[in-house]
């Protein structure tokens, strides 16, 4: 699959983390027949389908969108150093995988203008943050954070009850040092670049608009 698509007078670059055999199949799928399976084995073996260890095959991955003026990062996968303790392959992880997908796409840290939040799971907030010496500090220091203002709410709820890694090492530290925005599931970034609420299972996804027919980076959803 391609990791450099464009869009008009955009370019959307894929900064993939992991890609492997995440979860076995039929517990992902469990409404999936095994005769269904065996008339689509052939092409899901191609990259949905691990057949060595029976799992689907699933990617971690990042999106950023060069617009004629800025650089915005869609989600920030999954980070090093951070805690999953029922997830070992991201558990403390150290890697250079993410960095070097970034490089590889001709940006830097630096390059970074906004990042865009599209929920705040683990697996998509972890490279906000980055441990230096012992703290948690913006990965990104030029860029401002934009997160739901209903979905920080409620988690932020929820954390004050039962204290979550997500949020105390790729959330909190972004809000103490004043680089976010709580913005509605509306928020209009500029004439490229906006969110829509959708009524799935996450409360907004992102969406590039460059003028003409929109193009849509979608939050996960099934």
């Amino acid at each position: 699959m391609p990791t450099t698509f464009s869009v008009n007078d955009m370019t959307i670059h894929r900064i993939v983390e992991q890609e492997y055999g995440f979860t076995p199949l039929f517990e992902f799928l469990p409404t999936l027949t095994k005769e269904q399976f065996e008339e689509n084995r052939s092409w899901m073996e191609e990259g949905a389908y691990d057949a060595k260890t029976g799992n689907c095959v699933l990617c971690f991955q990042s999106y950023v969108v060069k617009t004629p003026h800025h650089n915005i990062l869609v989600d920030a996968c999954i980070g090093n150093d951070k805690t999953f303790p029922l997830r070992p392959s991201w558990n403390a992880k150290k890697d250079g995988n993410w960095m070097a997908a970034l490089k590889a796409a001709g940006l830097g840290v630096d390059d970074i203008d906004f990042v865009m939040c599209t929920h705040l799971h683990g697996d998509h907030v972890g490279w906000n943050t980055r441990l230096e010496n012992g703290r948690w500090v913006p990965t990104f220091p030029k860029a401002r954070y934009l997160f739901s203002k209903k979905e920080y709410t409620y988690w932020s709820e929820v954390h004050q009850k039962t204290p979550l890694d997500n949020i105390s090492e790729s959330v909190l530290p972004v809000i103490e040092a004043n680089r976010a925005e709580l913005v509605t599931s509306d928020h209009e970034l500029n004439d490229h670049i906006r969110l829509t609420p959708t009524p799935a299972t996450r409360p907004i996804i992102s969406r590039s608009a460059p003028g003409g027919a929109p193009t849509r980076l979608c939050s996960p959803a099934i």
